[in-house]
């Protein structure tokens, strides 16, 4: 039986009095790679910004690990963040600390106090991410690429039921990109709920997935749609 991560039934989705997405009902459940395609301003990363409690909801019914996002109290919403992590499309590491001091900087703010335990989960998440041996690295050492994966290591440091990517490729090169999503693919096949955005098609065609498109304030599956059509030119 599939275990159910999030899920949305008749959710609407404001910016200031502005409605952004209407009537959104999704299920989006355990190791599911969910593309989340669109027009700029159609509201895919609003709808992210819910699924952490940084953008409210307050018609419909909304859960995500289990938390209400219509009636989640700020002082739970720490708690529910442990448990997703988060890739921005801008790196946003600190630059003046290494690879391995921004990742053990986020591991003690989360709790983590013992030295070995803390060195031991860093070289675990690097290795995840084809990235061992560059804890000594600075960010600016790195390439576009590089430090890519250096988030994705510090998204899974708390071993994540959620990851959530908010254009991760947007910065880099299509080929690095391709790496990316291929990484961001292979974490999903392990068990966590990966959802991504993109403007990219070619990535949502290589790497298939559930297909969600932002269109005129509605959010509509169109993976089956997506797929055959592509079948279809092929």
């Amino acid at each position: 039986m599939e275990e159910t991560l999030i899920k949305y039934d008749k959710v609407s989705i404001y910016q200031e009095e502005l409605c952004i997405l209407s009537d959104v009902t999704l299920q989006l459940d355990k190791g599911e790679f969910v593309y989340l395609i669109g027009a700029v301003g159609t509201g895919k990363t609003s709808l992210l910004k819910t699924f952490y409690a940084e953008l409210g909801i307050t018609e419909g019914k909304g859960e995500v690990l289990n938390h209400s996002i219509v009636k989640i109290k700020r002082k739970q919403v720490p708690k529910l963040r442990r448990n997703i992590g988060i890739v921005f499309q801008d790196f946003q590491l600190l630059i003046d600390r290494s690879v391995y001091d921004n990742l053990a900087f986020v591991l003690k703010a989360t709790g983590w106090k013992k030295r070995h335990e803390i060195d031991f989960r860093i070289e675990e998440v690097l290795d995840l991410v084809g990235m061992s041996h560059k804890g000594y690295k600075y960010p600016y050492e790195l390439s576009g690429g590089e430090q890519q994966r250096i988030v994705i290591a510090r998204a899974m440091l708390n071993s994540p039921s959620i990851i959530l990517a908010d254009e991760p490729t947007g910065n880099l090169d299509l080929e690095t990109g391709r790496k990316i999503v291929e990484l961001l693919h292979h974490i999903a096949s392990k068990g966590t709920l990966v959802v991504m955005t993109t403007h990219n098609l070619s990535y949502v065609e290589e790497y298939p997935g559930i297909v969600y498109r932002c269109q005129e304030r509605q959010l509509l599956d169109v993976t089956t749609e997506f797929y055959e059509t592509k079948e279809n030119i092929n």
